[in-house]
């Protein structure tokens, strides 16, 4: 068993030979990963093109932490979000699905993050022209009055709980704008959307499915009035733009309408909340300075916000099925409709990829971290969230420069979202 975290001992993975032994749910591992991934880098990564491979035993299958393998693996055709365009349920042994998660399984069939091509690149091709970099940079200034604003609204209290004043309201607040939906829903947006990304978690219990599904379906009926409404009258917004897309005689039906109104508000938020409150936690436990990564240009400020996403990203295991029987890595099998784990955040500490991987570096030309994947499910909305970013912290830390942790971070209950709960802070 790997051992429970007590005081600040770090919590490591126990290994035979290439197989790995680590509780993903004990809280010294998922507040801080970093040792355990160091552990794997300095068990497999030094034998030789195995791309950092441990058969994790909680999770029952192979996974990366090396960096050149991730990415590989990531672009690697042998691999997908879904299996069965390409094999029935009987062939791979699965249970007929729940009937407890019908509503979240609905969602789930019509989402460009577990769809594959031709569906994905269809899908893809009539959502993508929203979030080019051109379209997203126009929402700058909006971005910039809302995190003044907000910061105002708490700046002369001393203190703060950053998450819920400050790094949720940004994020779900700009993608309900784009999407046409009131601001005044944020809370309730917050609420479906934390409940149905629950379903990701290890072990997670039926407590939790019931209330991703009751989430689910609230979110959905909800989205289909929005698009009642868009019918009758369409606007500017993103959903209206869905509605009437085209590529040649094709256009999207009203369930993935839904299903990808739903993705863009979970993962256009989740992601961009828990980098907010990871890349603070950075800079204060660490004592960076500031004001020297955001000044001067915003060439500079982009440098500090890619670093700090290498560092400690939110997102830190991407899952695929095997397509077809294959050797991902020399030495490693795996069966069509086995998973494998892709260890992004593992991948940014990778020493073979970035040396002294632990330090802040701002002038890093090691390569591109993977915090928002690669191939054909990079994250759809990369522009959006680095610009986020790229004003939120900036901002926050010029209006705040006396900024301290008034104790430590909470971290969230969750290996695979990794990011703080709870951020209590004093000026």
């Amino acid at each position: 068993m790997s051992r429970v975290s007590q005081s600040n001992a770090p919590t490591l993975p126990v290994f035979d030979g290439p197989r790995m032994r680590l509780d993903p749910r004990d809280p010294g591992f998922f507040a801080d990963p970093y040792p355990a991934y160091a552990a794997i880098h300095g068990h497999r990564g030094g034998s030789g093109g195995n791309g950092g491979a441990v058969f994790w035993e909680d999770y029952g299958h192979w996974c990366f932490a090396g960096y050149e393998a991730v990415s590989k693996l990531l672009r690697d055709k042998r691999f997908g979000r879904q299996i069965l365009h390409v094999a029935s349920r009987e062939d791979l042994g699965w249970p007929e699905p729940a009937v407890h998660t019908a509503d979240f399984d609905a969602i789930e069939a019509h989402s460009l993050l577990e769809l594959e091509p031709p569906m994905h690149t269809r899908l893809r091709t009539l959502v993508n022209r929203a979030f080019v970099s051109r379209q997203v940079e126009r929402l700058r200034p909006e971005i910039e009055r809302l995190a003044n604003e907000l910061i105002e609204g708490f700046e002369g209290d001393g203190r703060t709980e950053l998450i819920s004043s400050y790094a949720e309201i940004i994020p779900v607040t700009v993608i309900a704008d784009m999407l046409g939906i009131p601001r005044e829903m944020g809370p309730q947006l917050l609420d479906w959307s934390h409940r149905m990304v629950r379903m990701y978690m290890f072990g997670r219990e039926r407590e939790v499915e019931d209330a991703a599904n009751e989430a689910a379906r609230a979110f959905s009926a909800y989205i289909r009035s929005i698009i009642a409404e868009r019918r009758n009258t369409p606007g500017t917004d993103l959903i209206s733009h869905m509605l009437t897309a085209r590529e040649g005689a094709d256009a999207l039906i009203e369930d993935e309408v839904v299903s990808t109104s739903i993705l863009l508000l979970n993962a256009g938020h989740e992601a961009t909340v828990h980098q907010i409150g990871n890349a603070v936690t950075t800079i204060l436990g660490r004592g960076i300075d500031a004001a020297s990564i955001f000044g001067g240009s915003d060439k500079v400020t982009e440098r500090a916000v890619e670093e700090l996403m290498r560092i400690d990203p939110p997102l830190h295991m991407f899952t695929r099925y095997a397509l077809t029987d294959c050797e991902p890595v020399p030495g490693v099998s795996v069966k069509k409709g086995e998973s494998i784990g892709l260890m992004l955040a593992a991948a940014g500490r990778d020493p073979k990829q970035f040396p002294d991987p632990a330090a802040y570096v701002a002038d890093r030309a090691d390569g591109a971290h993977l915090a928002f994947g690669a191939g054909i499910h990079f994250c759809i909305g990369a522009p959006l969230a680095r610009l986020e970013l790229q004003i939120a912290l900036p901002v926050l830390f010029e209006r705040l420069p006396g900024l301290k942790l008034a104790e430590p971070p909470k971290w969230r209950d969750a290996f695979h979202f990794h990011g703080v709960e709870r951020l209590d802070l004093v000026w």
